[in-house]
């Protein structure tokens, strides 16, 4: 039998002053701001970028291309996607076929939320479980699959 073994590492992250790691994590070729948390078994992968002062809770996946504003929460266990199956199924290594995501700044993102390549302005809740499947444009506090405004902030 053939076994591949996993490597769980820190490589090619630039890092602000006093971030916060909790080990096990998967982290490569990203950027880390200022007095951020990232917690155990996160794996935020290269072309991110994580403004100053998140708070990155355990089991979640950032995935290429997202940037994440300032002052951000992301809960546990939230997927983010940059490939929506364009051509049918996974883009199978043609990263010119992954979408990009923008989070902006106070942006609160509940547990086990799934983020699809969109836009989310500043000043925004979106509740547990939520999937965003359309760009968000106004502030407020939004939940549901697909996620629909609910009220205002």
């Amino acid at each position: 039998m053939f076994f591949k073994e996993l490597t769980i590492a820190i490589k090619n992250v630039v890092f602000g002053e006093n971030v916060t790691i909790v080990k096990p994590v998967n982290l490569y070729g990203c950027n880390i701001g200022n007095n951020c948390f990232v917690g155990p078994f996160v794996e935020i992968q290269k072309q991110v970028t994580i403004g100053d002062n998140c708070k990155i809770q355990s089991h979640s996946f950032i995935c290429e291309l997202v940037t994440i504003g300032k002052s951000c929460f992301i809960g546990h266990g939230v997927m983010f996607v940059n490939d929506l199956f364009s051509s049918g199924g996974p883009a199978s290594g043609d990263t010119s076929l992954w979408k990009a995501t923008t989070v902006g700044n106070h942006v609160s993102i509940g547990s086990n939320a799934t983020i699809l390549p969109v836009s989310i302005c500043d000043n925004v809740v979106i509740g547990a479980g939520a999937v965003v499947t359309k760009n968000i444009t106004e502030p407020g506090i939004y939940a549901g699959n697909p996620a629909k405004f609910l009220r205002a902030l």
